[in-house]
């Protein structure tokens, strides 16, 4: 009885390792956060294997029965649409269940956003935080005003939609010059790292239409 967690390409298809290939082709089952996004990512490489949607809408539904698959014989595969799952991805419970059920887990190492914008912007790294996604209203300030407090480099996740707004937000508890990176659809042809204070990242993005995944990078208080 066996999960492996499987990282996929955030963006360039090339961007998968060899083992995670093969374990895409040995397994059973792979269950997906987005079955059509996976089987464009396994007709490239040419598998053919059962998928099964696990995604945040459905997870509690369904991580039961998913378990039980795998209780009964199933080895199983979990991606998300790009990088790391349990990374701002369902993930999490599914683990959760698998070692409650003595499932033994396999976390393949691969893919994932955050590490190469954080390398990418120029700020130190030797440590960071991580914070994923922003809350979407409530609390969103109160989160704001906590990282614009951390010494060390900040890391968060945006949707494109809420970049130039978030940014605004930014302005109330960031000093204007306090250094930012703004890193978008990074492994894709259209990459862009727009480094600058927060108040000409603002700037910046105000002046264009915003597409793609984001990372936004923070100097850390003090730096």
């Amino acid at each position: 009885m066996k999960l492996y967690i499987v990282p996929t390409p955030i963006g360039n298809l090339e961007d998968i390792t060899l083992r995670a290939l093969r374990i895409l082709k040995e397994v059973d089952v792979i269950f997906c956060e987005d079955t059509r996004t996976t089987k464009n990512l396994l007709k490239h490489y040419e598998i053919d294997k059962k998928c099964y949607a696990y995604h945040i809408n459905n997870e509690h539904q369904q991580v039961k029965s998913y378990v039980q698959w795998i209780q009964n014989g199933q080895t199983a595969a979990l991606v998300s649409d790009a990088g790391t799952p349990g990374i701002s991805d369902p993930g999490y419970l599914f683990i959760r269940e698998c070692l409650a059920a003595d499932i033994k887990i396999e976390c393949l190492p691969g893919a994932t956003a955050l590490i190469p914008a954080l390398i990418s912007s120029g700020f130190p790294c030797d440590k960071f935080y991580f914070h994923g996604f922003l809350p979407h209203k409530k609390g969103k300030e109160t989160a704001l005003k906590m990282l614009s407090e951390r010494k060390e480099t900040v890391v968060f996740y945006e949707s494109p939609h809420r970049l130039v707004k978030t940014l605004t937000m930014m302005q109330n508890y960031f000093a204007p010059e306090r250094k930012i990176c703004v890193s978008r659809e990074i492994s894709k042809v259209f990459e862009e790292h727009f480094r600058g204070s927060v108040q000409e990242a603002l700037v910046h993005f105000s002046a264009k239409e915003v597409k793609g995944e984001i990372v936004v990078t923070v100097a850390g208080y003090g730096d």
